[in-house]
């Protein structure tokens, strides 16, 4: 490499850097997730309306239904979930908390409310004790318009009884069936679209799945997933899949519209990186899930030290990299946080890494980082 000038780093330079690092993260953690198989579905359904609506959007996605946006004044596109207005949906989670699932069940919740849908939320593992976040939840959902109920009251059997769509989040959600419904199970299975997350062993239960192939459907949020539980469940279980769709997930429009916004952008940019002592110049990288085993924050704290070895080792002028992880819980720290928090110790790089507590408020980070890395959960028996 032939000597630097002194001002070594342009815009143009710079806007190259976070591939460049993103490059070292990925040789150095060796991880070849090229698994792209083709999920059959299996089993007929019954939820006619949800899955052609999850048909159709795939086959947008795919170049293979196209609907045209007109400039002019004439109306605008249709909403694809025009169809499920006044309809009855009862929303079962496991829990209420900032972790992944129960968000994306409470942007589901806020997609139906705009459609004129009729919104129900019961949560099966509440807890007894009053909680700031679980307050802090619920009333968002109930501003918003989504009645919430106790999920093992006479109420929660009405609503499930009377609904057009039920939806189970997560597999866990599974136990929720059996322990309320009781004798009411066989008639609400038909009208249930289970959307699924996980892929860890030990979801792998009998207690949580046995009535999965009875459902109308299944939501699943990749092809590896949805493949590794089609596979799963008849050779472990000895029980078949539903008809299963496959939705990919996505950050919302109105989220990327916030952190994409030259102006917001450039006041979230300044307060964030300056809270977190990163400069301007500084390459920042960044998780944004809850910090929990499974998550991937281990295998990406791993690859960001192996690349500032690399870069130690080769003498390579890069800007200074940062890793920040948003999602972690100062108040409980897990026996995984602390695992992560006393390797960024041991490794000396306590200015590197950031821990940012969890929140809904993720735009300023959005917007704030050069590279976010997408988390993938692993495969574990």
């Amino acid at each position: 490499m032939g000597k630097q000038p002194s001002a070594w780093i342009t815009t143009q330079q710079k806007k190259r850097w976070p591939l460049m690092i993103l490059l070292l993260l990925s040789l150095s953690t060796l991880m070849a997730f090229l698994i792209r198989s083709t999920f059959d579905s299996c089993s007929n359904g019954s939820i006619n309306n949800v899955g052609n609506f999850i048909r159709e959007g795939q086959e947008e996605e795919k170049g293979g239904t196209h609907h045209e946006v007109n400039h002019n004044d004439e109306a605008p596109t249709p909403n694809p979930l025009d169809f499920m207005k006044s309809k009855l949906v009862l929303l079962v989670s496991h829990e209420l908390s900032l972790s992944g699932g129960p968000l994306l069940l409470m942007e589901l919740a806020f997609l139906l409310r705009e459609v004129g849908a009729d919104v129900v939320w019961v949560t099966n593992q509440k807890q007894t004790e009053s909680d700031d976040i679980i307050y802090s939840l619920e009333h968002k959902m109930l501003n918003r318009g989504v009645q919430v109920f106790s999920a093992k009251g006479q109420e929660a059997i009405d609503t499930a009884l009377k609904a057009d769509l039920v939806v189970l989040n997560t597999a866990v959600a599974g136990k929720w069936l059996d322990a309320v419904l009781k004798e009411h199970v066989a008639d609400v299975l038909p009208k249930v679209l289970w959307w699924i997350h996980e892929m860890r062993g030990h979801y792998f239960k009998l207690e949580y799945v046995k009535h999965l192939p009875l459902v109308g459907g299944a939501m699943i949020d990749s092809h590896t997933t949805a493949n590794y539980w089609k596979n799963r469940t008849r050779e472990r279980l000895g029980i078949k899949m539903p008809e299963t769709y496959v939705v990919h997930l996505g950050n919302s429009k109105e989220l990327m519209e916030v952190a994409e916004n030259r102006v917001a952008k450039r006041v979230l940019c300044e307060h964030v990186r300056e809270s977190l002592g990163v400069k301007n110049e500084d390459l920042v990288f960044a998780l944004i899930n809850s910090v929990s085993r499974g998550k991937g924050q281990d295998l990406f704290l791993r690859s960001f030290h192996e690349s500032l070895k690399l870069i130690q080792e080769r003498k390579l002028k890069v800007p200074p990299i940062h890793a920040v992880i948003v999602g972690s819980d100062m108040n409980a720290q897990t026996k995984f946080e602390t695992e992560l928090r006393n390797f960024v110790s041991q490794n000396n790089m306590q200015g590197r890494v950031h821990f940012v507590n969890k929140t809904l408020t993720v735009a300023p980070y959005l917007a704030s980082i050069d590279v976010l890395v997408q988390n993938s959960q692993v495969f574990s028996e």
